[in-house]
């Protein structure tokens, strides 16, 4: 069994939590995004017990985690970043105690924080529409960066895809002629999704006009590049939603706002709640039922205000 004695390896991780990051990408397939998460929030943990004569990892009781959890109050972190890191204690102990690790999992009876419960931003139809506008009116100078910005926008908004998804997504990904988009979801899972018309357009004008002034030896099959020929990353993407948000005087919204936005344009359009769930990714049910929540909300405002007896 390990103890508080173990050394650290050069990036602050002790062998036992690179182990368990090992286990999770290899054994549960989960995104490199979320191990680094998990590793985070374990370092943090760490961090904690040593500072509070605890030892390692392997050392911490009941007490010690919510001592760490009570220190997070007091540091007021948000809950949904208690609720993580409770997931991420409980889910490592686990682990730890079905590998022989440690002699009992300490997470047992840890109480874990709920996150908050947060509607999701939602641009409505006609804000989403400005939006997109603004998107092609930008790219009408041939900006090459401004291509890419206009079929990304259009994109997130036609598929409903994660920011992230769409990063990885290669020219070859795409299907113009049967008009859908092969993406890569959490757990390396792919699923192919419908593209519309127009965000056919705004595609066919990027690989046509915008992509081959970006590309370089080095861009690989990357469907968006950035401006130096690399992959276009997350954070390009981000900064496009949010300037173009800015110029098309809508509320300021991040790529995910998109993704909840097609989820709720599409229930208001009719589609039944499984083929949402097929678009958006979701391993769950329950989570696509949010939207429910979302649309009712609208359909009691316009109500309020169209009813005479409201």
């Amino acid at each position: 069994m390990q103890t508080g004695a173990e050394v650290l390896t050069e990036r602050g991780t002790t062998p036992v939590a690179a182990d368990f990051g090992t286990h999770l990408r290899a054994q549960r397939g989960l995104s490199e995004n979320t191990v680094r998460a998990y590793l985070g929030d374990l370092a943090d943990l760490e961090g904690y017990a040593r500072r509070h004569g605890l030892g390692g990892l392997t050392d911490v009781d009941i007490a010690g985690l919510r001592g760490w959890l009570a220190s997070m109050v007091a540091a007021d972190r948000s809950r949904a970043t208690m609720a993580r890191r409770s997931a991420a204690a409980r889910t490592f102990y686990a682990w730890a105690a079905r590998t022989g690790r440690v002699a009992q999992d300490p997470a047992l009876r840890l109480a874990g924080a709920r996150p908050a419960s947060h509607l999701p931003t939602v641009l409505d139809q006609g804000a989403a529409a400005a939006l997109l506008d603004t998107a092609r009116t930008r790219a009408d100078d041939g900006d090459a960066v401004h291509l890419r910005d206009w079929a990304a926008l259009e994109l997130l908004y036609a598929t409903g895809v994660r920011v992230g998804e769409l990063c990885g997504a290669d020219v070859d990904d795409l299907d113009l002629a049967e008009r859908t988009l092969r993406v890569t979801g959490k757990g390396d899972k792919q699923r192919v999704v419908p593209v519309g018309e127009v965000a056919v357009e705004a595609v066919e004008a990027w690989l046509g006009r915008g992509r081959p002034v970006l590309a370089t030896d080095a861009s690989g099959p990357a469907l968006l590049l950035g401006r130096r020929g690399a992959r276009a990353d997350q954070r390009q993407l981000r900064a496009a939603v949010h300037a173009v948000s800015r110029l098309a005087d809508v509320d300021d919204v991040a790529p995910h706002a998109l993704r909840h936005s097609v989820a709720t344009h599409l229930l208001e359009g009719g589609s039944d709640l499984r083929s949402v769930q097929e678009v958006l990714g979701h391993a769950s049910l329950a989570t696509t039922q949010r939207y429910t929540h979302v649309t009712a909300d609208r359909l009691r405002a316009s109500f309020e205000q169209a009813h005479p007896r409201a």
